[in-house]
């Protein structure tokens, strides 16, 4: 796991105890437990346990170790009473996460975000952005609060780059977007005002190259993740959490969904689309405008949608033509 300090993107708003987070839940609490009192400074997830944090479980889960670290879980399910000595039960758990983290934590999402930009050669460079000498910034860009971009980068023109660590020999064509918000929101309650705080950073390895016009978005709580040597074509869209192996190749057009893990060596068609929460083994090839739905084995090459084994899907297209569709 590649650990960061969320603050360096995500300044600190208000500094919050347990007794007042649960005070502060309100109308939507149900149960509180606690034996232990500290400052609320981060926010954890399964993959990564931090101190001083509060950790969302809207599920039964046990989450084992935890009661060594100072963490607070907030659940949606009564049974984690069981498991966790510092514990809040809510009613409806989005409504908690958006608004004690709204609270905790500036964001882009909300107003009054702090940054602080210098000019330089016509672009926007955040005075909190950390820019190897070597590297180059092309006009009309936009590099925001937190940023580290790493040796002999390349970012070329209008390019706008938030909540993102770029390593050495990185190149991000014209017009893409790094590290803009993650499409998180309840199904329930749409609207601008209702999407959750996506406080997590993208980060791409060394030797990347970023076609023009993409789009990557910063994952919700962790990161949203490019391995080393990977290249991705023009107009590809790449969601919140998503975790790329290295040596990809990812032709224009493609769009992956949240939560999509990607092994490594995987090369993937033009159009291709890939439903979220699945995983793509290592050395996979997936043709041009296939649909992945569901998890695809190491070595494995398919095509069609639901993508299937490329062999199955041409017998399946010649017998509908020789059926006559």
């Amino acid at each position: 796991m590649r650990e960061f300090i969320r603050e360096n993107f995500f300044p600190l708003k208000n500094k919050i105890n347990i007794d007042y987070l649960n005070n502060y839940l309100e109308d939507n609490l149900l149960f509180k437990k606690s034996k232990s009192d500290f400052i609320v400074s981060d926010i954890s997830s399964l993959s990564i346990i931090r101190e001083n944090s509060i950790l969302f479980l809207e599920n039964e889960f046990l989450v084992k170790d935890i009661e060594s670290k100072s963490i607070h879980v907030i659940t949606s399910s009564k049974e984690n009473i069981n498991y966790y000595k510092n514990i809040s039960v809510v009613k409806n758990i989005n409504d908690s996460y958006n608004k004690i983290l709204n609270y905790i934590f500036y964001h882009d999402d909300l107003e009054n975000f702090p940054d602080e930009f210098d000019n330089i050669n016509g672009s926007y460079i955040s005075k909190f952005a950390n820019i190897d000498s070597s590297s180059e910034i092309g006009k009309n860009c936009f590099i925001s609060r937190g940023v580290q971009i790493g040796k002999n980068c390349i970012i070329k023109n209008n390019v706008v780059i938030k909540n993102s660590i770029l390593g050495d020999n990185v190149i991000i064509s014209d017009n893409s977007s790094i590290g803009t918000t993650g499409f998180g929101f309840d199904f329930k309650n749409r609207g601008s005002k209702n999407l959750n705080p996506q406080l997590g950073i993208v980060i791409i390895d060394s030797d990347v190259h970023i076609g023009s016009s993409c789009t990557i978005d910063r994952a919700k709580i962790d990161y949203t993740f490019i391995g080393k040597n990977s290249m991705i074509d023009n107009m590809v869209h790449i969601a919140h959490n998503v975790n790329i192996g290295n040596n990809a190749c990812i032709a224009a057009q493609t769009g992956i969904s949240g939560s999509v893990k990607i092994g490594n060596n995987v090369t993937i068609g033009g159009q291709a689309g890939f439903a979220g929460h699945i995983s793509i083994g290592d050395n996979v090839v997936i043709a041009a405008k296939s649909g992945v739905t569901k998890n695809i084995k190491d070595d494995s090459v398919v095509a069609g949608f639901p993508a299937i084994d490329i062999k199955e899907w041409k017998k399946k297209i010649i017998k509908q033509k020789t059926n006559g569709h």
